[in-house]
């Protein structure tokens, strides 16, 4: 199903997972494990990333196109513009449809290890509404998109440059957005109040992050520019040495903002799993969804 569809017909919030395709076959071993486990909150969609620079595209499209064939999920295929001509992306796009794959995330992408900017490729897309244009230009696929309520780390205008390209995005064609993961609940509904106010009215999805390894959070933090409160850090200090309670107290905040996240009307959650269980089903326990 659609991504526009499984949207507009749901009677309640969704939940949804993201994984990465891994480098090795044994990590992809784990992969379809995990992704079973997590077959039990009934999933409204899975997404799959596509690895930095492209770099996964293969095992990406052998993933989602083994989801759709061998599951009752929806598969979410990410697309970047990074390292693709347009010919490229096309015959891509081609073999998903062929695949009966019906959704794409679509992004400008991250740069390739090594390259510290982001450089369109000849014959390429330079930005992410140029990607989702060719895409709404084809027949069969429902586009979502990524937004950052807290500022992408390249956005010299801040949070305001991300309400404007988000609206770009619906523009050119995508149906949703799903957010990069934060910690602070207010700095979302600040954004997403002020992105309906500019004419924004895809509904935007909470991406969500459960701290399981306080250290990789801020390796990560850094990179994608999500911001660590400072409540965040105090909560987490005791803990520190012990890395079992950290996954738990990690547990029991993401579910406290998830609550509070449909409290106040998220259309759904989107779990960044990092290919692993645990932490996604224990917060869906206690959310009693």
């Amino acid at each position: 199903m659609k991504l526009s569809e499984i949207l507009a017909n749901a009677n309640e919030p969704l939940v949804s997972c993201e994984f990465f395709p891994p480098k090795t076959d044994k990590g992809e071993e784990n992969l379809w494990r995990c992704l079973h486990e997590l077959k039990a909150m009934n999933p409204a969609y899975i997404s799959v990333t596509y690895g930095a620079g492209g770099s996964t595209q293969n095992r990406t499209k052998r993933i989602v196109a083994r989801i759709k064939a061998e599951t009752d999920l929806d598969p979410v295929a990410h697309l970047t513009c990074v390292g693709s001509t347009r010919e490229q992306l096309g015959a891509l796009l081609d073999e998903y449809q062929q695949a009966g794959i019906e959704n794409i995330l679509a992004l400008r992408g991250d740069p390739p290890e090594g390259m510290d900017h982001f450089e369109a490729t000849a014959g390429g897309f330079a930005h992410a509404t140029d990607l989702i244009s060719f895409i709404r230009g084809r027949d069969g696929f429902s586009i979502g998109c990524a937004t950052y309520p807290e500022g992408h780390p390249e956005s010299r205008g801040g949070v305001a440059d991300d309400i404007r390209y988000l609206k770009m995005k619906q523009d050119h064609g995508a149906d949703c957005a799903i957010t990069q993961y934060f910690f602070d609940n207010e700095a979302f509904f600040a954004f997403r109040d002020a992105a309906v106010a500019e004419g924004v009215t895809i509904p935007m999805i909470p991406g969500i992050m459960p701290v399981t390894n306080f250290d990789q959070i801020v390796r990560f933090s850094a990179m994608c520019g999500a911001k660590i409160p400072a409540w965040l850090k105090q909560r987490m200090e005791p803990v520190f040495e012990d890395l079992d309670a950290v996954k738990a107290l990690g547990i029991e905040l993401a579910a406290e903002q998830c609550a509070e996240l449909l409290v106040h009307g998220a259309p759904g959650l989107h779990f960044y799993t990092l290919n692993k269980s645990e932490a996604t089903l224990a917060i869906h326990a206690t959310l009693g969804l």
